[in-house]
């Protein structure tokens, strides 16, 4: 028996559902967000990004649990969705009151960064129907004991939307691990979410709930410790570098604390500037400690996704061969392809993700 047992393809109609708030992306290109006079449109999502690269770049079946406000944007952002391949029966669709007082649809304004001028992201997404959900919305019994699901991800930034979505998390988390299906959770840890709900403080209340139930557990050193409250000694107070050795050390505390966790897995990312990063991860399993291939001075030109491709490979990695070093490997050679492209999600291929896994060069290929 494996470190993760995943549940066989015949036991379920998909192999990964996403539960997230997925946002209208505005993007500048290479200009800035205060200036342009036009915007390119994505779709994005924390949660959502996961799954979208399992079925376009790993051809994987998935689905998302989201809503949105009934309106042109609502049904804009199911069009890209639809476009990604991902199924949308589960999007919950609220009425549009006109003006959005009520209920809405979150946008994203985000720039990329270049040289020594970082990354830029302003959220509008207040009162988004996504951030309204509340337990009970969702038929989870039907999704998973129903159709089935292999594989069920979430994260923190959901469970950072309002006082009601951490219940929606539960209620999936609990009816995921009923059926057998496996959990991954990404803290993603956003300080603007939660601090006008209470703060860290808040944010490790409602996530050492949700860790209870989780199978692999995803999160940089900041996360772990603003959401669930460990320690990395010895890391630097800026974290343009992470100490490897505190971090293993804080994973033996975490196992402790949660014996449930089969997975612990991070990226690792030295910033040089907007458009050069040193770019790795790695991943506990089993008692050890396996670290992808390094990409050193890896030139991004749009770094928002790189995390949730990271993941999305490490899900496949998992699914299909059951190798931790392997998994590891597929996640960070994903996130890295990911960087290269604008846009929040992947336009990478499996066959690349392998090439790159493998020492492939970036040499033209005709």
């Amino acid at each position: 028996m494996g470190i993760i047992t995943v549940k066989p393809k015949s036991e379920g109609m998909y192999d990964c559902i996403s539960l997230g708030e997925i946002m209208l992306r505005l993007d500048p290109g290479e200009g800035r967000i205060r200036n342009t006079r036009a915007f390119n449109a994505w779709e994005g999502g924390g949660e959502y990004n996961v799954t979208r690269g399992l079925r376009k770049c790993f051809g994987m079946d998935v689905a998302v649990v989201t809503a949105f406000a009934d309106n042109d944007v609502g049904r804009l952002l199911e069009d890209f969705i639809l476009q990604g391949g991902v199924d949308t029966r589960f999007i919950q669709w609220v009425p549009f009151d006109g003006i959005g007082r009520d209920t809405r649809n979150g946008l994203n304004f985000t720039e990329r960064g270049f040289g020594v001028r970082g990354a830029l992201g302003v959220s509008d997404r207040a009162n988004t129907a996504a951030s309204q959900l509340k337990k009970g919305d969702i038929d989870w019994e039907y999704i998973f004991g129903k159709l089935g699901s292999r594989w069920f991800h979430t994260g923190g930034i959901f469970a950072a939307l309002s006082e009601t979505t951490p219940g929606v998390v539960l209620e999936a988390v609990q009816a995921a691990k009923k059926y057998g299906t496996i959990v991954s959770y990404d803290l993603n840890y956003r300080p603007s979410l939660w601090k006008s709900i209470g703060g860290k403080a808040k944010a490790q209340e409602v996530n050492r709930e949700i860790a209870k139930y989780i199978d692999v557990m995803i999160g940089n050193e900041e996360d772990f410790t603003a959401a669930l409250g460990f320690q990395v000694e010895g890391n630097d107070e800026n974290l343009k570098e992470l100490n490897l050795d505190g971090y293993k050390n804080m994973i033996k505390e975490v196992v402790k604390t949660y014996p449930n966790f089969k997975v612990i897995a991070t990226t690792l990312r030295t910033v040089h500037s907007a458009t050069i990063n040193d770019w790795s991860a790695m991943c506990w399993a089993g008692g050890e400690i396996y670290k992808a291939n390094a990409y050193d001075r890896l030139e991004i030109m749009d770094r928002v996704g790189g995390g949730d491709s990271f993941a999305s490979g490490l899900i496949y990695g998992f699914m299909t061969t059951g190798d931790p070093l392997k998994a590891v490997n597929y996640g960070a050679a994903h996130g890295a392809l990911a960087m290269t492209t604008p846009g929040d999600t992947s336009m990478a291929n499996v066959r690349e993700v392998e090439k790159l896994m493998s020492g492939g060069s970036a040499r033209v290929d005709r």
